[in-house]
C-alpha cells in the first residue's frame, strides 16, 4: 500500500511539473531616459515606490531589477505570463506614484519589449 501511495504521489508531483513547465514566463524589458534636471537619486525613490506600491503587488509578478547608465534606465521585470504583464501595464496609471514617475522621464525615449523565456 505504501508503494502505491508513493507512486501516486510521484505521479502527482510529475504532473504538477508538467503544468509548471508549460507556463510561459515572460521578461519585460523597459528602457527610458530621465528628463533634463531630474537626478538619479530623486528618480530612484519614485521608481522604488512604483515597485513597492504597484508592480510587486500585481498577480503574476516574479521579480524586478533596475540598472542605470548615465541618464538611461533599464528595468527588467519577470512575469508568470504575458497576460500578467499586460494586466499590470493596464493598471499602471492608477498607481499612486505613476504620474510622478512619468513626469520624470522623457516619454519619447521609453521602449518596452516582452520576451518569452526559452526553456533549455
Amino acid at each position: 500500500m505504501k508503494f502505491l501511495l508513493s507512486i501516486s504521489f510521484l505521479f502527482l508531483l510529475s504532473m504538477s511539473g508538467v503544468v509548471m513547465a508549460q507556463e510561459k514566463h515572460v521578461v519585460e524589458v523597459v528602457t527610458m531616459n530621465l528628463k533634463d534636471g531630474v537626478s538619479a537619486d530623486t528618480f530612484a525613490k519614485v521608481d522604488k515606490a512604483i515597485e513597492d506600491q504597484h508592480v510587486s503587488k500585481q498577480p503574476g509578478f516574479i521579480s524586478r531589477e533596475v540598472a542605470i547608465n548615465g541618464r538611461q534606465w533599464l528595468v527588467i521585470v519577470h512575469w508568470k505570463s504575458a497576460e500578467a504583464a499586460q494586466a499590470s501595464m493596464d493598471t499602471f496609471a492608477t498607481a499612486p506614484a505613476a504620474s510622478q514617475f512619468m513626469g520624470m522621464i522623457d516619454a519619447s525615449t521609453m521602449t518596452m519589449t516582452r520576451y518569452d523565456i526559452v526553456k533549455r
